[in-house]
């Protein structure tokens, strides 16, 4: 099995409904985001995908969240923009973004003690 490993980031602002925290105000954050891909079987010239291919796909789906406020994105309209719920957002995504590689876990970071994984 082989894991393949890359990481971007991206910066926006949130707020929290329903917390009673700091965090229930606007903040913002720039967001470090990990994906981890798994598979058995490597291609011809001996690659589970093409880093260069996963580089692109992760970019596309951070790139439609940098310098946005996420609660106006469409799936954070109802849904908490938690990092737990970011860390799902950007694995759902970037699964459809890859199809031919299986996406194992995304980690999403707030701070640099902080972060959130999803997996399925």
């Amino acid at each position: 099995m082989y894991e393949l490993t890359v990481k971007s980031d991206f910066a926006s602002s949130h707020s929290l409904r329903d917390y009673q925290g700091k965090c229930k105000n606007l903040h913002g954050h720039t967001w470090k985001v990990e994906v981890v891909f798994l598979g058995e079987k490597l291609n011809e010239a001996g690659m589970l995908i093409d880093f260069t291919e996963i580089k692109k796909g992760l970019k596309d789906v951070v790139d439609a969240l940098d310098h946005t406020h996420l609660n106006d994105c469409a799936y954070f309209k109802e849904l908490n923009p938690t990092s737990e719920n970011i860390s799902k957002y950007v694995f759902q995504q970037i699964s459809k973004e890859l199809p031919s590689v299986k996406v194992k876990s995304v980690t999403v970071w707030e701070s640099e003690n902080a972060s959130a994984t999803y997996y399925e």
